[in-house]
């Protein structure tokens, strides 16, 4: 009977542990939050790396000269009508400057935790802010240059996914190459390191425009991990 008796009480004991995890009591862990699940860490400062298109990022090409972008007809049409002073009497200069570019635009990061859901990233260049939201949420009513991010952990391929919509019309390149206001941005961040210890960030763009691109145009930008803010210049959009 003792024994019997003892085996109630375990018995008992665990269900009402069980039963108040299930209600939130003290048993019940909180859920992680994205900051603490992050497979990797992309915080810190970083200066890109520039080894893919570098005659047209590190200079401002020629207006009409598209080569590599997959524009259609009506893209190149818009794109012929570049007028950079325009756009500075538009109010307008930053573009160039928005998600479907900034990371092809040659400086420097800053990645930080702006909460335990939000990742932000500044540029120096254009001196812009992009937040990337781990949680559902609705875009705002207004277009902007950074738009609308929303980012996952893709755990098995250690890399970050962000989808970004709701953008205002820029340029994929400073000559004027346009991407429309109906563009997707897909992002995948993904971090490795170097046997000498070096961090390197790479982040494939696709962006999708039913407006101006006959098919997805897929780039790919790198980063290399600086040990300080050392070098961090903000500054202001440029037209040209």
């Amino acid at each position: 009977m003792k024994y019997v008796a003892l085996l109630a009480l375990i018995f008992m004991a665990a269900w009402s542990t069980t039963l108040e995890a299930q209600r939130g009591g003290r048993g019940a862990a909180p859920p992680a939050t994205p900051r603490q699940m992050a497979p990797i860490d992309v915080t810190g400062y970083w200066v890109s790396v520039v080894a893919e298109d570098w005659k047209y990022r590190m200079v401002t090409p020629k207006k009409g000269v598209f080569d590599g972008v997959p524009l259609n007809p009506e893209g190149r049409k818009v794109g012929e009508g570049w007028d950079p002073a325009r756009d500075e009497a538009a109010g307008e200069q930053c573009k160039a400057y928005g998600a479907g570019a900034i990371m092809r635009v040659p400086g420097r990061l800053n990645i930080s935790w702006q909460d335990d859901r939000v990742l932000k990233i500044e540029t120096d260049a254009g001196t812009q802010t992009r937040l990337f939201r781990f949680a559902a949420s609705s875009p705002p009513t207004e277009s902007t240059w950074q738009g609308h991010s929303v980012a996952q952990w893709n755990v098995p391929g250690r890399s970050l996914k962000v989808v970004t919509t709701n953008l205002r019309a820029g340029y994929v390149r400073r000559n004027g190459v346009p991407y429309s206001d109906k563009t997707t941005v897909t992002e995948y961040w993904d971090l490795n390191t170097l046997p000498n210890g070096d961090q390197w960030l790479t982040v494939t763009t696709e962006l999708v425009d039913p407006t101006y691109f006959a098919r997805p145009y897929v780039t790919s930008s790198d980063f290399k991990k600086l040990p300080g803010p050392a070098g961090w210049n903000p500054t202001p959009c440029a037209a040209k």
